[in-house]
Protein backbone atom coordinates (compact mmCIF):
# COMPACT_ATOMS: atom_id res chain seq x y z
CA UNK A 1 0.00 0.00 0.00
CA UNK A 2 1.73 3.40 -1.30
CA UNK A 3 1.60 6.15 1.04
CA UNK A 4 2.47 9.79 0.24
CA UNK A 5 3.07 12.54 2.86
CA UNK A 6 3.83 16.03 2.07
CA UNK A 7 5.13 18.70 4.77
CA UNK A 8 4.67 22.31 4.86
CA UNK A 9 7.42 23.68 5.72
CA UNK A 10 7.22 27.18 7.86
CA UNK A 11 5.86 26.11 11.67
CA UNK A 12 5.84 22.11 10.74
CA UNK A 13 9.69 21.55 10.35
CA UNK A 14 12.18 22.22 11.96
CA UNK A 15 14.25 24.24 9.36
CA UNK A 16 11.45 26.37 9.19
CA UNK A 17 10.92 29.77 10.13
CA UNK A 18 9.58 30.03 12.68
CA UNK A 19 10.48 26.14 13.03
CA UNK A 20 7.98 24.18 13.75
CA UNK A 21 8.40 20.72 15.89
CA UNK A 22 8.64 18.27 13.58
CA UNK A 23 12.65 17.06 12.78
CA UNK A 24 13.77 16.26 9.74
CA UNK A 25 14.32 12.89 11.23
CA UNK A 26 10.58 12.54 11.04
CA UNK A 27 10.84 13.14 7.46
CA UNK A 28 13.41 10.47 7.24
CA UNK A 29 11.86 8.10 8.87
CA UNK A 30 8.97 8.26 6.71
CA UNK A 31 11.01 7.51 4.05
CA UNK A 32 12.55 4.64 5.00
CA UNK A 33 9.03 3.13 5.72
CA UNK A 34 8.23 3.36 1.64
CA UNK A 35 6.43 7.06 1.84
CA UNK A 36 6.44 8.85 -1.27
CA UNK A 37 7.87 12.39 0.48
CA UNK A 38 8.22 16.32 -0.78
CA UNK A 39 7.08 19.56 0.65
CA UNK A 40 4.02 21.82 -0.28
CA UNK A 41 4.98 25.39 0.67
CA UNK A 42 4.66 29.38 -0.10
CA UNK A 43 8.19 29.06 -0.36
CA UNK A 44 9.72 29.34 -3.91
CA UNK A 45 10.72 25.84 -5.33
CA UNK A 46 14.09 26.70 -5.51
CA UNK A 47 14.22 28.02 -1.39
CA UNK A 48 12.34 24.14 -0.56
CA UNK A 49 15.08 22.42 -2.70
CA UNK A 50 17.51 24.09 -0.94
CA UNK A 51 16.42 23.32 2.65
CA UNK A 52 16.26 19.48 1.83
CA UNK A 53 19.02 19.80 0.18
CA UNK A 54 20.95 21.68 2.78
CA UNK A 55 19.30 18.31 5.36
CA UNK A 56 20.67 15.83 2.76
CA UNK A 57 16.70 14.73 2.07
CA UNK A 58 16.17 13.54 -1.52
CA UNK A 59 12.35 14.68 -1.70
CA UNK A 60 10.23 13.33 -4.61
CA UNK A 61 8.28 16.28 -4.69
CA UNK A 62 8.32 20.17 -4.13
CA UNK A 63 5.03 22.25 -5.16
CA UNK A 64 4.02 25.63 -4.09
CA UNK A 65 1.10 25.53 -1.68
CA UNK A 66 -1.93 25.94 -4.38
CA UNK A 67 -0.10 22.92 -6.32
CA UNK A 68 -0.49 20.60 -3.92
CA UNK A 69 -3.46 18.83 -6.37
CA UNK A 70 -0.77 18.36 -8.89
CA UNK A 71 0.83 15.44 -6.54
CA UNK A 72 -1.78 13.49 -6.82
CA UNK A 73 -2.12 13.59 -10.29
CA UNK A 74 1.18 12.69 -10.68
CA UNK A 75 2.09 10.33 -8.02
CA UNK A 76 0.00 6.81 -7.46
CA UNK A 77 -0.73 6.15 -3.68
CA UNK A 78 -3.69 4.87 -1.31
CA UNK A 79 -3.21 7.28 1.12
CA UNK A 80 -2.22 10.96 0.56
CA UNK A 81 -1.46 13.26 3.91
CA UNK A 82 -0.48 16.62 4.01
CA UNK A 83 0.78 18.13 7.32
CA UNK A 84 0.84 21.80 8.19
CA UNK A 85 -0.09 24.23 11.11
CA UNK A 86 -2.83 26.89 9.73
CA UNK A 87 -5.87 26.93 8.60
CA UNK A 88 -4.31 27.86 4.62
CA UNK A 89 -2.72 24.29 4.97
CA UNK A 90 -5.69 22.80 5.52
CA UNK A 91 -8.00 24.65 2.98
CA UNK A 92 -5.70 23.81 0.30
CA UNK A 93 -5.29 19.90 1.63
CA UNK A 94 -8.72 19.43 1.98
CA UNK A 95 -9.15 20.97 -1.96
CA UNK A 96 -6.87 18.53 -2.99
CA UNK A 97 -8.86 15.57 -1.43
CA UNK A 98 -5.42 15.52 0.94
CA UNK A 99 -6.12 14.30 4.56
CA UNK A 100 -5.02 17.18 6.57
CA UNK A 101 -3.16 16.65 9.63
CA UNK A 102 -2.09 19.80 12.21
CA UNK A 103 1.60 19.77 13.06
CA UNK A 104 0.74 19.53 16.78
CA UNK A 105 2.71 16.83 18.61
CA UNK A 106 -0.18 14.62 19.97
CA UNK A 107 -2.32 14.68 16.74
CA UNK A 108 0.63 13.83 14.63
CA UNK A 109 1.41 10.40 16.83
CA UNK A 110 -1.93 9.33 16.62
CA UNK A 111 -3.21 9.83 13.01
CA UNK A 112 0.19 8.21 11.80
CA UNK A 113 0.63 5.95 14.08
CA UNK A 114 3.95 4.36 12.40
CA UNK A 115 5.85 7.39 12.00
CA UNK A 116 7.44 8.30 15.35
CA UNK A 117 7.90 12.11 16.21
Amino acid sequence: MAKLISFDIDGTLEAGDPPGFLSMEVVRTAQKLGYLVGSCSDRPISTQERIWDEHGISVDFTVLKQNLGDVMARFQADVYYHVGDTDIDRFFADKAGFQFIEAVAEEWRLQIIDIPV
